[in-house]
C-alpha cells in the first residue's frame, strides 16, 4: 500500500488541524458540557470537510479523524461520516443519494448509527422497526440513525418519526449519547444484502483512526509535561523510567494509526478488508488504553486533575475502547473470519 495521502487528503487534513488547533480550546471544550459545540461545526461544514469525505474516501477520513482525536473536539463529525455520508454515497440508491448527501455534507442532516446493535431491532417487511439500543453515541444531535436489524440489512430512521423515542445518556466521553427505542418505526432501506458488513468494517476503521488521533493527542501533552516539569533540578522526561513509558506509548500509537491506515486504504482500492478492519479495531482498543493510561500517568498528581486537559484523551480512550468492543471480543470475531476462509 502507498502510505502518502494525496494532495486532497493532505489539504483537507491540514485544513482541518487549523481550524480545530483554533476553535476546539480547553475552555470552548469545557463550556460545550456533554454537547457539541455548534459553532465549530458550523466551521467544518462550511469549510467543507463533511462533504469532502466522498472525494477523499475512507484513508482521507481516518486523517480528518486523527486530527480531530488530537484535540477530542466535541462534533459528531465521526458518527455523521461513518454511518451517514460514506453508507449512503456507497450504498444508497441515486434517489437516496440526491436528497441525503447535500444535507449531510451541509449540516443540516446529523447522522449516527446503533452499532454495536447485537441483533437488537427487528424490521417488518414493510420496513417498520422495533428494538432498543442502550447508547447510540452523538444521538441527541442526530437527525437520521443508521440501525442494523438482526437479519443484518441496514435501515436509515429519522429521529423525528413517529415511534422513535430517545432519551439522554451519559457515557464515559461526552459524545453527547443517548437511548433509541423504536416502536413500529417507519424506515428506509439502505443497500443490499453485502452493505452491513462493509458498513461495520469502514466504521471501525474510521473510529480507530480517531483512537490514533486521541492517543496521539495524549502523548504529546505528556511529552510537553515531562519536558518542562522538573524534579531533582532536571526535567522529568530524562528519567529512563519516563522515557522508556513514552517510547512504549508511541510504538502504540503507530500501531493504531498504521493499522488504521492500511485498513482504509484496502477498502478504498475494493479490496477485501474485514480482517483488516478487525485488527484496527483490536489495536484501538488494547492500545489505546494503554496510551491514555500512560498520558495521564505522566503527568504525575496533574494526571488526577479532572479538569486538566489531559484528562478529556483518557476519557476518549476508555471511551472508543468500549465502543470498539473489548480485545477479547474482537480477536474472537477476527479468529472465527480467518477460520471461515480456511474452511473455505
Amino acid at each position: 500500500m502507498d502510505f502518502h495521502p494525496s494532495e486532497e487528503q493532505a489539504a483537507a487534513a491540514a485544513l482541518a488541524a487549523r481550524i480545530y488547533r483554533d476553535l476546539a480550546t480547553h475552555e470552548r471544550l469545557a463550556a460545550a458540557g456533554t454537547g457539541s459545540d455548534a459553532e465549530l461545526w458550523k466551521a467544518l461544514t462550511a469549510a467543507g470537510l463533511t462533504s469532502a469525505v466522498e472525494e477523499v474516501g475512507l484513508l482521507g477520513l481516518v486523517l480528518l479523524l486523527e486530527e480531530q482525536g488530537r484535540t477530542t473536539a466535541q462534533v459528531p463529525y465521526a458518527a455523521t461520516c461513518a454511518y451517514g455520508i460514506l453508507p449512503v454515497a456507497a450504498h444508497g440508491s441515486p434517489e437516496q443519494r440526491a436528497r441525503l448527501l447535500p444535507a449531510l455534507g451541509s449540516g443540516e442532516a446529523v447522522a449516527t448509527g446503533a452499532f454495536p446493535a447485537r441483533r437488537a431491532f427487528t424490521a417488518t417487511p414493510e420496513g417498520r422497526l422495533t428494538g432498543t439500543a442502550p447508547a447510540v453515541p452523538w444521538l441527541r444531535e442526530a437527525t437520521h440513525v443508521l440501525v442494523p436489524d438482526r437479519d443484518r440489512a441496514l435501515w436509515l430512521v429519522r429521529t423525528d418519526a413517529p415511534g422513535v423515542a430517545t432519551r439522554p445518556v451519559e457515557t464515559t466521553a461526552p459524545w453527547s449519547a443517548g437511548r433509541l427505542t423504536l416502536t413500529g418505526a417507519p424506515a428506509e432501506r439502505l443497500g443490499g444484502p453485502d452493505a452491513h458488513d462493509a458498513v461495520l468494517a469502514a466504521a471501525r476503521t474510521a473510529f480507530a483512526g480517531l483512537q490514533a488521533g486521541v492517543c496521539a493527542g495524549s502523548l504529546a501533552r505528556a511529552v510537553e509535561y515531562t519536558s518542562t516539569r522538573e524534579q531533582f533540578g532536571r526535567p522529568l522526561s530524562t528519567n529512563q523510567g519516563v522515557m522508556l513509558r513514552a517510547a512504549d506509548a508511541y510504538m502504540d500509537t503507530e500501531a493504531i494509526r498504521v493499522t488504521a491506515y492500511e485498513a482504509a486504504w484496502r477498502i478504498d482500492e475494493g479490496l477485501p478488508a474485514r480482517e483488516h478492519a478487525l485488527t484496527a479495531a483490536w489495536w484501538a482498543s488494547e492500545a489505546g488504553k494503554r496510551v491514555v493510561h500512560a498520558g495521564q500517568h505522566l503527568h504525575g498528581g496533574m494526571g488526577a486533575d479532572l479538569d486538566h486537559p489531559v484528562h478529556r484523551h483518557f476519557l476518549w480512550g476508555r471511551q472508543l475502547d468500549a465502543y470498539l468492543g473489548c480485545g477479547s471480543e474482537l480477536l474472537s470475531e477476527l479468529g472465527a473470519l480467518i477460520s471461515e476462509g480456511e474452511d473455505a
